[in-house]
């Protein structure tokens, strides 16, 4: 004899109950509620995003011609597709070598001369007790920043001129020589950092001055009563109090590290310092503007974007590993 078994009925809803709704992802309602709390914070988002909308990612939309073999009267739209091969010709092309460690060696002494200098200066800067010498200090370094690369170069060109520069005059009798600053390839370097020195080590402090208005004085003087130094100090507590906004400064400058800089070296290029002066900025220039090379010149700027891009990539995931601080 064998049983069978009927299944159970389907247990009605109630009408007093009310059907299970799946809740929404947290994500999302935790996005919604900003929105509520500080709808016209968000707002003043919206010119930022247009602005990036449409100067920074439309014309993006131009980086096809670098597969091109791009003739104006033809458009994007018309002209041949030519796939690598003006990668190619970078790459294999007797310029890039040369191109290549000229932009290497202008960049390292970005990173390892220009990058720290702010960061000193703000150290020296905090450690001034006299408010009305710090805060004239601070003014006169901020000046230069607002001063144009023609400006600067203008400069340039009447301090370091020859035989009427007083610079060169100076070095040229103290150490009985006749050295043509501007036309000396050797000379070209040291100017191009000195300039970037003067013109940018002063604003550059704006960003390390406001990391070291946020250290707690506890910290001063705990440190202090254990006996600790100026020089301890600064070693122990400010230092370190500022590391993670120097790792992030750092990655930012690695992401633009083959952005050496077009006016700045536009300007002091010449034909007896060319070898040593080309860069991929000035190249691109070059090439494009001056030869209408398109299609080549975006993609020597399309070979640069996507270094940066792994470049920046590589330093945030190297100083999210080791330093637990990062850029995102």
């Amino acid at each position: 004899m064998t049983m069978t078994t009927t299944p159970a009925p389907d247990v009605p809803v109630g009408l007093d109950e009310a059907p299970v709704v799946p809740p929404k992802p947290a994500r999302r309602r935790s996005l919604l509620k900003r929105l509520r709390r500080a709808p016209v914070l968000y707002l003043m988002l919206l010119p930022g995003l247009a602005y990036f909308a449409i100067f920074k990612y439309a014309p993006m939309y131009g980086i096809t011609i670098a597969f091109q073999n791009y003739l104006p009267f033809l458009g994007m739209g018309g002209s041949p597709w030519v796939g690598f091969d003006h990668f190619v010709r970078l790459f294999s092309g007797p310029d890039f070598g040369r191109l290549l460690s000229n932009t290497l060696i202008l960049a390292f002494l970005n990173i390892v001369i220009a990058f720290p200098a702010p960061i000193i200066v703000a150290l020296m800067l905090n450690e001034l007790r006299k408010q009305m010498l710090k805060k004239f200090i601070q003014t006169a370094i901020y000046i230069p920043h607002f001063l144009s690369w023609a400006i600067v170069s203008g400069l340039t060109y009447l301090l370091f001129a020859l035989d009427i520069g007083p610079i060169t005059v100076l070095f040229n009798d103290v150490f009985g020589t006749r050295v043509n600053f501007l036309a000396d390839p050797d000379w070209f370097r040291p100017l191009i950092m000195a300039q970037t020195l003067w013109k940018g080590t002063g604003w550059g402090t704006i960003i390390y001055l406001a990391a070291l208005a946020g250290v707690d004085k506890n910290l001063y003087e705990a440190a202090e009563l254990d006996g600790a130094g100026r020089f301890q100090q600064m070693r122990h507590v400010t230092i370190p109090a500022i590391t993670p906004t120097v790792i992030i400064m750092l990655i930012l400058n690695i992401g633009n590290f083959l952005d050496t800089g077009f006016e700045q070296i536009y300007m002091l290029t010449n034909s007896l310092n060319r070898e040593v002066a080309d860069v991929f900025d000035t190249y691109v220039y070059f090439m494009g503007i001056t030869n209408g090379a398109y299609s080549y010149s975006t993609a020597i700027g399309l070979f640069k974007s996507v270094v940066g891009l792994i470049l920046i990539l590589g330093a945030n995931w190297l100083a999210k590993r080791f330093t637990q601080s990062s850029l995102f």
